[in-house]
């Protein structure tokens, strides 16, 4: 067979380029794809010697943008490339900072910026790479999510640690859109044995200041954050042959923090 091929999305970010180093390791070939070039071509540096034998072709395009899509569906077609599977990473987080002024509201353009990256980007990704995968009758969609896809933001945590941050809709809206995407397209392409789930991490530790990660924990079960170490383990099994009969599941990856 030949080799299978990764697509990750947001490949630059925090939780991709991790993805990224270690499904290298699984001797996938990985098409990474990111807007912040000069990140995408320190992260193809630095696992390109991780593994020599895995191809890695990178794109510094706005997968909200049509047009880069197709260009890199027919670069697919053109190489001849099997495509294993599709992980949409891509997100803009709004990260926690203390604000002079209340920004409970987000504009109009961060809204729709926020949207048309974390759910119209996904939905593009799935439309042209997911189609390609269900006309080959073979594929797996792994959306990142969030616990946030189930809950919603304890806003109290944020403002014990910072001034006049709240966590913003528009996060909520995409990982709930998300999960719809999930369940839609997982039945759409069920017939041609696509599979299409979401992992859901909680809170995932990256250099958050101390008070926010001790209010954080104690509403976790486990008493921890998520690692994104906690993240390979199950998309490793959503990428092997064991797991073709689960589509359209949301595994929340949260130690706990949503059952109770």
């Amino acid at each position: 067979m030949s080799k299978k091929y990764l697509i990750i999305t947001g490949a630059a970010g925090f939780v991709g380029e991790y993805l990224s180093e270690n499904l290298i390791k699984e001797n996938f070939g990985l098409i990474l794809i990111d807007k912040n070039r000069k990140k995408l071509i320190k992260l193809h540096n630095k696992i390109i010697k991780i593994n020599k034998l895995s191809p890695i072709h990178i794109f510094d395009k706005d997968i909200t943008n049509e047009n880069n899509l197709k260009k890199i569906l027919n670069f697919i077609k053109k190489k001849k490339i099997f495509l294993y599977s599709l992980i949409n990473n891509a997100a803009i987080d709004a990260k926690p900072k203390k604000d002079k002024i209340n920004n409970k509201y987000l504009t109009k353009n961060e809204w729709d910026t926020q949207i048309a990256v974390g759910l119209t980007g996904s939905y593009l990704m799935i439309k042209y790479f997911g189609e390609h995968m269900y006309y080959q009758k073979n594929g797996k969609i792994i959306n990142i999510g969030s616990d946030l896809s189930v809950i919603s933001p304890n806003q109290e945590i944020y403002k014990k640690s910072y001034k006049n941050f709240y966590k913003p809709a528009s996060y909520s809206a995409i990982k709930h859109g998300l999960l719809g995407l999930t369940k839609y397209f997982s039945t759409l392409y069920a017939e041609n044995g696509i599979t299409c789930n979401m992992i859901s991490p909680g809170p995932i530790l990256n250099d958050q200041s101390k008070n926010l990660v001790k209010n954080l924990k104690k509403v976790t079960p486990m008493r921890r954050l998520a690692n994104r170490s906690d993240l390979v383990g199950i998309i490793k099994f959503l990428l092997s042959g064991n797991c073709g009969f689960i589509t359209g599941q949301n595994i929340l990856i949260d130690g706990g923090r949503t059952i109770i």
